[in-house]
């Protein structure tokens, strides 16, 4: 397998268990896809720590789901990977709202884990 599919893979790993939480409006699951330690910034202020990422999906209305497509990835060390995405997050009342997403995943143990999660609007 060669790095680029490798470190999409990792990426897919850890994103597709995200957008299954957050799509069953499941805050305290999303909350431990993240490291625990992880900074986060969504379209609010930004937090710290799981507490502040289930807040922040509890906020988020019933209905939300996420769509995403990797657009770049970097392998930055054997337990670090970037990943820069386009994310459509679909709501039941309003039109899909397009972001960019920039993550870094840690492999910590034998998982691999967010810990670094922003968001940008580029409209």
């Amino acid at each position: 397998m060669n790095s680029t599919t490798d470190t999409a893979s990792v990426l897919r790993g850890v994103l597709d268990r995200w957008k299954t939480a957050v799509d069953g409006h499941a805050p305290r699951k999303v909350a431990s896809l993240f490291t625990e330690d992880a900074i986060f910034q969504g379209l609010h202020p930004y937090s710290v720590g799981r507490q502040g990422i289930a807040d922040y999906y509890e906020s988020q209305p019933l209905g939300l789901t996420a769509t995403y497509r990797i657009v770049e990835t970097r392998r930055l060390t054997d337990d670090l990977v970037l990943g820069y995405l386009s994310v459509d997050f679909s709501f039941s009342d309003r039109p899909t709202l397009t972001v960019s997403l920039g993550v870094v995943v840690k492999r910590m143990e034998e998982d691999w884990y967010i810990s670094h999660y922003q968001v940008s609007r580029l409209d």
